[in-house]
């Protein structure tokens, strides 16, 4: 996962600022000479070999079918460290990562709830257009915004 965060972020650099990077070569480089050096890094080349326009490791299927397959003991050992009180915050956050990548929706209306009740910043909803706040002091009624 922290892989394909990586590239993700690369990727997304690569876009935002018109940068002409190939995410393949980017590999290749990182495993003949920087310290991560890691064999991995060779199927990480081949898949941006075989599809130049992937934007996601997690969207090659081999990479997806892998992380898919080993998702449950992931989950089970991140149970069995919090339970034990043993601190895991990259191997958590890594799986926070891939759940959010995963998920259809995300939670963001918490957030833009709060945001709406402590600075009247509206919020948007899944089931209309349009902006809206609630009238928190108030009788709580939500207005077009």
């Amino acid at each position: 996962m922290s892989y394909t965060q990586g590239f993700h972020e690369i990727a997304a650099a690569r876009e935002e600022y018109d940068w002409d990077i190939d995410l393949g070569a980017v590999s290749a480089i990182w495993r003949g000479g920087c310290i991560i050096r890691a064999a991995f890094l060779d199927r990480i080349r081949a898949a941006y070999d075989a599809r130049a326009d992937l934007p996601s490791l997690l969207s090659d299927e081999t990479f997806a079918r892998e992380i898919a397959d080993a998702q449950d003991d992931w989950r089970e050992v991140i149970v069995a460290a919090t339970r034990q009180g043993v601190p895991t915050p990259g191997f958590s956050a890594a799986l926070a990562y891939y759940d959010a990548l995963r998920a259809e929706r995300l939670p963001a209306a918490l957030t833009q709830g709060q945001r709406d009740f402590f600075g009247a910043h509206t919020y948007r909803r899944v089931d209309r257009d349009g902006s809206f706040h609630t009238l928190w002091g108030g009788d709580r009624s939500e207005v077009d915004a």
